[in-house]
């Protein structure tokens, strides 16, 4: 099986090449197969900006009722607090899930936990929302 010797020649290979080139911004333990040219940085950049652009104008034509998840929910919770028959009987609990999912997708396309400096996801207004309506379904449960 020569697989194992391969893969360390490649690498010596790789960094002598990298070397006698003078390329010296490449760091240890990464793979320069997956290094990106300036060229295709660029190119990714413009598009995850067209992307960002794009999903900005998903909800410009949807009343704020209906796209700040907050507002949703607090349209569930006077349901339940004014008809907790059909409330429960619509099996809102199961619903939520798939109803909230294309808002906080939509909320999450820019984030990256890979980041030096990303946003928790317990600290999102979106995840405070939905902790604050589950709080909330369980006070009016225990009671």
């Amino acid at each position: 099986d020569n697989s194992s010797e391969f893969i360390p020649k490649c690498r010596t290979c790789r960094r002598q090449a990298r070397e006698q080139s003078g390329e010296g911004d490449h760091h240890e333990g990464l793979s320069s197969d997956e290094e990106l040219t300036p060229t295709e940085m660029e190119e990714f950049q413009k598009s995850k900006d067209n992307l960002l652009e794009d999903s900005r104008k998903i909800f410009e034509d949807v009343h704020a009722d209906f796209c700040d998840i907050r507002k949703i929910l607090l349209k569930f919770q006077e349901w339940k607090e004014k008809f907790p028959d059909s409330y429960c009987d619509a099996y809102i609990s199961f619903c939520l899930p798939k109803l909230l999912n294309p808002l906080i997708r939509v909320q999450l396309i820019n984030w990256n936990p890979l980041e030096q400096n990303f946003t928790e996801l317990e600290e999102m207004p979106w995840f405070r929302a939905i902790e604050e309506f589950s709080d909330a379904e369980n006070v009016s449960e225990s009671k």
